[in-house]
């Protein structure tokens, strides 16, 4: 069944059905919303993805200045430790007050597997730190072209696995967001077929399940889009994939298996031109008995639930909820 002929039914609700009904339970965008999409077509976010040329052009650039991936935003009441692991930076956070008996969260970032952890993301970990009690674990995995998926995946999910042991009794979720929730259901597929537990629950938000964006629709919704656009995705895929094909499960993580992954809770807006792939990744994953909530909010663009909008922090308190 064509996203288009899901959407017309219904609606992903929390018991993982799919319901439509966009007069009662999917509000029109509020103010700040609608005026935060302007302002992000004023960004140079989408012609950064413009075409091939532009993302390698990109790429270049930041080879010769990387960025830093060093914590900006996390703000008082949040301490913070870095190590190394398998050859990683990896950061820990931890309440200040102490971590005794705290639950845990991996947190992956986005960026398209070209660009490195921004100041928006050590935000979200630092509410997460603070206002969950949770410690978070970041690891900072080397970028696209020099890293690419056939190691990226296997060194995430390793960590991962690593993570779920160290932590006992405790609950271990991972979340990610855009290519970093991408790269989290990848590392769930690699953990599940090798015979190892799952975590107690991804959270995925506006995920990158599919680097083809081959979808017909998508082509209409790249033109509300305001930060994405299908050419540099394409691109950025390309160059993530390396010697695998864009298809390969650790690309594309659409085409792997669902059976035995951890209950998912994905947000996904419909000025996003990936959303179609969260609405089929919902879909898949349930039809084979994984438990799903799927928010799917009108007008709202990629990664709104990580921005200062209503929309935005509703979403992160459900979140909050989700990983306590």
């Amino acid at each position: 069944m064509s996203v288009a002929k899901i959407l017309s039914i219904g609606r992903l609700c929390g018991e993982g059905r799919f319901t439509w009904d966009a007069a009662s339970n999917d509000p029109a965008p509020s103010l700040q919303s609608r005026c935060f999409n302007m302002l992000l077509r004023l960004l140079p976010f989408k012609k950064q993805l413009a075409s091939a040329e532009a993302v390698q052009a990109h790429v270049r650039k930041l080879a010769l200045q990387p960025a830093s991936h060093e914590p900006t935003g996390l703000v008082r009441d949040v301490e913070v430790t870095l190590t190394g692991m398998g050859g990683w930076p990896v950061y820990y956070t931890a309440p200040a007050s102490g971590h005794e008996g705290c639950n845990y969260v991996m947190f992956l970032h986005g960026g398209g597997y070209i660009n490195e952890i921004v100041p928006a993301h050590w935000r979200f970990v630092g509410e997460m730190t603070r206002k969950a009690r949770v410690s978070c674990v970041v690891p900072i995995y080397p970028l696209a072209p020099r890293a690419t998926a056939k190691d990226v995946v296997p060194a995430t999910a390793e960590l991962l696995r690593m993570l779920l042991e160290d932590a006992g009794p405790a609950k271990v979720t991972v979340a990610g967001n855009s290519a970093g929730a991408g790269l989290a259901l990848a590392a769930c597929q690699w953990l599940r077929d090798r015979g190892h537990r799952q975590p107690a629950r991804m959270v995925l938000i506006s995920p990158a399940a599919d680097a083809s964006v081959s979808r017909p629709e998508q082509v209409a919704i790249a033109a509300r889009d305001p930060i994405q656009d299908i050419p540099g995705i394409v691109e950025a895929g390309r160059l993530y994939a390396g010697e695998l094909d864009v298809g390969h499960p650790f690309v594309s993580p659409l085409n792997g298996a669902f059976r035995s992954l951890a209950p998912m809770t994905i947000f996904a807006g419909t000025r996003d031109l990936l959303y179609p792939d969260s609405v089929d990744l919902a879909e898949r994953a349930r039809a084979v008995g994984v438990p799903v909530e799927l928010h799917l909010l009108r007008d709202q663009p990629h990664n709104y639930a990580l921005m200062p909008t209503p929309e935005g922090r509703r979403a992160r308190a459900i979140i909050l909820r989700e990983v306590a």
